[in-house]
């Protein structure tokens, strides 16, 4: 089983609260909000907004399979994570994926889960968004920003 790793973005609305600042994580590079709290579970880099409404998970890991095209790679995340809902697009020049889910929260408010991933074939990423919908307008353009923003660093020398 593929260990999909899901990156979810949120555009940034703009403003000082979102000035963003680059974050290494592997070889993967992305811009997070610079006064957001970071923090790491279970290997996974977590980003909470300093209102606590809203948070992102960033996660890199290996493609199991060598030579493995970024497409085919990407295809495989996507249908271990249930294949439906998916939007197919292009970030940091190659292929990704995006879908949003909403549930309810324990508090009975709706939570939208915005989820990006991405494969070059041979490392792939995450972003999970999850935010209160009433806050949509506020943090859902930081996540497609951020999601936006992942870039692969290629090692030196190699």
């Amino acid at each position: 089983m593929i260990v999909g790793t899901i990156l979810t973005v949120v555009m940034a609305a703009g403003g000082s609260a979102d000035a963003l600042t680059q974050f290494q994580v592997k070889n993967v590079a992305v811009q997070v909000p610079a006064a957001w709290t970071r923090s790491n579970e279970d290997g996974t880099a977590k980003f909470t907004a300093p209102s606590g409404d809203a948070y992102f998970l960033v996660d890199v890991g290996a493609v199991q399979t060598a030579g493995m095209k970024a497409q085919v790679c990407v295809d495989k995340i996507v249908t271990g994570s249930g294949g439906t809902g998916w939007e197919k697009l292009k970030v940091g020049g190659q292929p990704a994926a995006r879908r949003l889910d909403t549930d309810a929260s324990t508090n009975g408010a709706l939570v939208d889960t915005w989820t990006y991933v991405g494969c070059d074939g041979r490392t792939t990423w995450s972003v999970v968004f999850h935010l209160e919908q009433g806050k949509k307008e506020r943090f859902a353009p930081l996540a497609e920003k951020v999601a936006g923003s992942v870039k692969f660093q290629r090692a030196r020398g190699k």
